[in-house]
């Protein structure tokens, strides 16, 4: 008899962080996004531009971990908003550059706001020092599944982190397929 592979999902760490994922997405597209007629890629990359405006396309990509040709979709949108410019760089044609736009900011500063506090609610009751330990973890693990995928986690844009994982799917499907059975 064999016996079943058992996993305890209620302590499966991907399954956690997802579940508190969803339900940051969940209340702050509702309660929040939803207002200013904005997704959550739109505003992974007008947090991003928050933080240093006036960055390439595709270190905008690398920052959200947003796929190159679905941002350049996303930001379309946004420049259509009025929110972001995007335009060609001074320095080197081929690159694009993405900036807020003044109207851009003013959403921002009704927007920041509300994340704050939605992380501020997720991490009611939970000591500042455990995390610390939350977040360098989930850099870490971030850093680990990276290398595994044989990619640099501080450069690599999606698409490439994309391909990678792809051709990782791939040989493993390849080696279940060679596996005896």
């Amino acid at each position: 008899m064999t016996t079943r592979p058992r996993l305890d999902f209620s302590e499966y760490l991907p399954y956690l962080i997802n579940r508190v994922g969803w339900l940051l997405v969940i209340d702050f597209g509702q309660n929040t996004l939803a207002r200013h007629h904005l997704s959550i890629a739109m505003w992974r990359v007008l947090a991003v531009l928050a933080n240093e405006d006036g960055q390439r396309q595709i270190d905008v990509a690398a920052r959200t971990s947003i796929d190159v040709s679905t941002l350049s979709r996303v930001v379309t949108r946004l420049v259509k908003m009025g929110l972001v410019t995007r335009t060609r760089s001074a320095t080197n044609s081929r690159e694009v550059v993405v900036r807020l736009t003044p109207k851009g900011a003013a959403v921002l500063a009704r927007v920041i706001p509300h994340a704050i506090a939605l992380e501020r609610t997720a991490m009611a009751g939970v000591p500042a020092k455990d995390l610390g330990v939350v977040r360098r973890s989930l850099r870490r693990m971030y850093q680990n599944l990276a290398a595994s995928a044989g990619i640099d986690a501080r450069s690599a844009a999606p698409a490439v982190r994309a391909a990678a994982a792809s051709v990782a799917s791939s040989r493993r499907r390849r080696a279940r397929e060679r596996a005896p059975r």
